[in-house]
């Protein structure tokens, strides 16, 4: 086999092929491009959390200098455009839908959020839009406003919408709650907490920007996103015309977590006022308005109940929840609270019953949709605090409860009471992998040596399994350019994850390419035939089966071909490390030679194709089952409150790994983001709906001071679901470090008579329940 392959194929830690461009400040962002004749506009919103909306004054901003244009909800109603949709149908509970109020781009006749666009203004320069912008009079009648769920779902409160007068948008309910209250009934003990899973604010690294333009008669928006084809259907819709009639391309994206997966009122409005103008209008946001308007993450409130018998095994668990949906419903939404809570709370153990009833609530606050995990995370949290809780209250080894439940390996494949079936996975050696790693049996000394220094030490155990995204084709096209160079097509979308390298490491495997002669096209919906985007920690799995069957037709049409230009017959063709071959002699054409000849040939005779070229769609591929144990110690100063990670140790099992190097950097990247939420991120409104953490005056996020060598050990059990192997890795790291910080946080208080806190744990919250014990 050629070096080259060998060097990057499956299981090779190559780097990111992008970040050579990307560190020099070559990248391609949405910002950085200017189109002939661009425009510029600036987003009105309504300082009011919720009101009704009485007027708009545009007399004085569309007199200001510069000024091209000011349009409203109303002017968007008249062009007949549609509301941006919420793509989740769950039934209620009663088995009555759900209720989709209207959400159309701009305001037009309330106001439900501070933050909630209500006019654009669009000028020659940003500077004099934004001028203008500050000119727009708005005359709004206040509201009472409301902002958390449960007080949504009280009798009384504030009302956001007429057709939804107790706010609850959905009313879902999974299980035999009948079974389940059974289960409960005969338990020796149960479990029972109120927990809390805190709203955050996104901050990916580039706010949003688009450029909205009319081009030969076609609807064109460059935006970042996570999914080109997925975004041109939505887009489609709301404009009201066929998907053909829409392009989206996507260049450089600078990290979404979820966020910019789905269409935004501001993306209707700029397309318009460039259909106004004939002429290109670019938005870019800035920080301030990004902490107001991108969709925020989480924000659900918890009762979880956990189920068991005398000798510690799981009977049933249950959770009642209530989740925060924010003034309009996003696409995915009511997704995360529900479903998502189903298929991952009963996580590695053998827990025979799940019952979640979840009522999802409208409130006077951003949106909320997906964020990295979206519903994963939030699932083995509430398992695993129950977890570490029962064998607190049972006084049975924290570790010993969790051997006794987990599911063996010989029970594979597994039907799980959330309606999934575990394919794969070796959940004890995983976990005591993870215990070993972190020197479970030394931690008594560490413990005393922290004492030394007048500061509390706590470990806390973090397993979990996530269910990957729902089954969806996805798109593997490979072009052979006439420069030598092969591009994959498909339609999921790089915004940091780094898809150059794992994708042409699996081509290169497949066919034997040279991997520097491989590039990647993901973000041009003209290109694509189908595309599920970048989600759920499917890429790898979606766009690598993808790859694969591709390259199978590949090769099925290279014989074709070689048979003609080796003069044999198509049966003794042999395909090996890039070459055609006649079976039993030295008679062979190289892959790359092949296409060109193909592409200098003349008319060729029936049944040889006319290139290599393939443009395939899978079908539907299954959810894969990542899975995994983080252990983490802590160090608390009870002065002060302060938590610092004093230690962190991660077993995953990502079945087959095509690149350990970017893995363990997807995976340092989640444990980060989830230490950032149990210990600091913390998003506040007051009574009357403002966001009082609308900055990073206010918003703490993790600095590199926060965080340790992040260990990272592989354990890996290959998927049975997929060509590769490959279970998903990008939101994993999440789901490990909500707990274990957690649990290591109330580890360490636990000593002073502390047994329960809520996230995020901040050094004012830690200190005043050291405080309440001590008193």
């Amino acid at each position: 086999m050629d070096w080259s392959v060998q060097r990057f194929g499956i299981g090779q830690p190559v780097p990111r092929t992008e970040d050579p461009v990307l560190v020099q400040g070559r990248g391609r962002y949405t910002d950085d491009l200017a189109l002939p004749g661009q425009a510029y506009a600036a987003i009105v919103r309504s300082p009011v959390a919720h009101g009704v909306l009485r007027g708009i004054g545009t007399t004085a901003a569309r007199t200001s200098p510069g000024v091209l244009g000011v349009w409203t909800g109303a002017d968007l109603e008249a062009a007949g455009y549609g509301s941006l949709k919420c793509a989740v149908n769950f039934p209620n509970r009663d088995g009555s839908p759900m209720r989709k109020p209207r959400r159309p781009a701009l305001a037009v006749d309330k106001v439900r959020w501070v933050g909630d666009p209500v006019a654009i203004v669009v000028a020659e320069s940003p500077a004099a839009a934004k001028d203008a912008a500050e000119l727009v009079e708005l005359d709004i009648d206040p509201l009472p406003a409301v902002t958390r769920a449960r007080e949504a779902a009280s009798p009384g409160a504030p009302v956001l919408y007429d057709e939804v007068p107790d706010n609850v948008v959905l009313d879902y309910h999974y299980g035999d709650a009948q079974k389940v209250a059974e289960a409960f009934a005969r338990a020796a003990h149960v479990t029972r907490l109120e927990l809390v899973n805190n709203r955050v604010v996104v901050s990916a690294m580039e706010p949003r920007a688009a450029i909205g333009s009319i081009e030969n008669g076609r609807w064109v928006l460059r935006v970042g996103c996570q999914g080109v084809f997925g975004l041109r259907a939505g887009m489609a819709d709301i404009l009201g015309v066929p998907p053909e009639k829409v392009r989206i391309l996507t260049g450089n994206v600078g990290g979404s977590f979820g966020m910019k997966a789905a269409p935004y009122p501001e993306y209707v409005a700029i397309l318009h006022a460039a259909k106004m103008l004939g002429r290109p209008v670019k938005w870019t946001d800035e920080r301030s308005g990004s902490f107001l308007s991108d969709q925020h993450g989480r924000d659900h409130e918890a009762t979880a109940e956990l189920a068991l018998d005398a000798e510690g095994r799981f009977l049933a668990v249950r959770i009642v929840n209530y989740g925060n949906m924010g003034a309009y419903l996003g696409t995915v939404a009511p997704l995360m609270p529900t479903l998502n809570i189903v298929k991952n709370t009963v996580s590695v153990y053998a827990t025979p019953l799940i019952e979640v009833a979840t009522k999802c609530l409208l409130t006077n606050t951003t949106p909320v949709s997906a964020y990295r995990g979206a519903g994963r995370p939030e699932g083995n949290y509430f398992m695993e605090r129950l977890i570490d809780a029962a064998a607190r209250e049972m006084g049975i080894d924290r570790l010993e409860l969790r051997r006794r439940n987990h599911i063996r390996p010989e029970q594979m494949p597994y039907a799980a009471p959330s309606g999934m079936t575990y394919d794969s996975g070796d959940f004890p050696a995983v976990f005591e992998a993870a215990v070993a790693a972190a020197d479970w049996d030394g931690f008594p000394a560490r413990r005393e040596a922290s004492r030394a220094k007048g500061k509390l030490r706590g470990r806390g155990i973090g397993s979990y399994l996530e269910v990957t995204a729902p089954p969806n084709p996805e798109m593997g096209g490979i072009r052979f350019e006439p420069d030598g160079t092969v591009t994959i097509l498909t339609g999921t979308l790089d915004y940091g994850q780094g898809h150059a390298a794992p994708f042409a490491q699996v081509l290169s495997d497949r066919l034997g390419i040279p991997f520097e002669r491989i590039r990647l096209l993901q973000g041009d919906s003209d290109q694509l035939v189908a595309g599920g985007g970048t989600g759920g920690s499917r890429s790898i799995t979606a766009s690598g089966q993808a790859i694969d069957e591709a390259s199978r037709a590949v090769i099925e049409k290279g014989k074709q071909a070689a048979a003609h230009f080796l003069e044999a017959s198509v049966a003794d063709i042999e395909f090996a490390h890039g070459r055609f071959t006649i079976a039993g002699t030295d008679r062979s054409i190289d892959i790359l030679e092949l296409a060109e000849r193909l592409r200098r040939a003349g008319p060729l005779p029936e049944g040889v194709p006319a290139s290599l070229d393939v443009s395939h769609v899978t079908k539907p591929i299954p959810s894969a089952f990542p899975n995994g144990c983080h252990v983490a110690e802590v160090e608390i100063d009870p002065e002060t409150g302060v938590v610092t990670i004093a230690r962190y140790e991660s077993v995953n099992d990502f079945g087959t790994i095509v690149n350990p190097l970017l893995v363990e950097g997807q995976v340092h990247g989640g444990i980060v983001q989830g230490i950032g939420q149990a210990l600091m991120e913390r998003t506040v409104y007051d009574d009357e709906g403002q966001l009082l953490t609308g900055s990073y005056m206010d918003y703490a996020l993790p600095r590199a001071e926060d965080v340790i060598n992040l260990s990272f050990r592989s354990h890996p059990v290959p998927a049975k679901t997929n060509a590769l192997g490959t279970k998903g890795c990008g939101e994993a790291g999440c789901a490990g470090s909500l707990s274990s910080v957690m649990n290591a946080v109330i580890d360490a208080l636990s000593e002073l008579g502390v047994t329960h806190i809520d996230m995020p744990a901040t050094p004012a919250r830690i200190w005043a329940a050291i405080e309440v014990a001590r008193r």
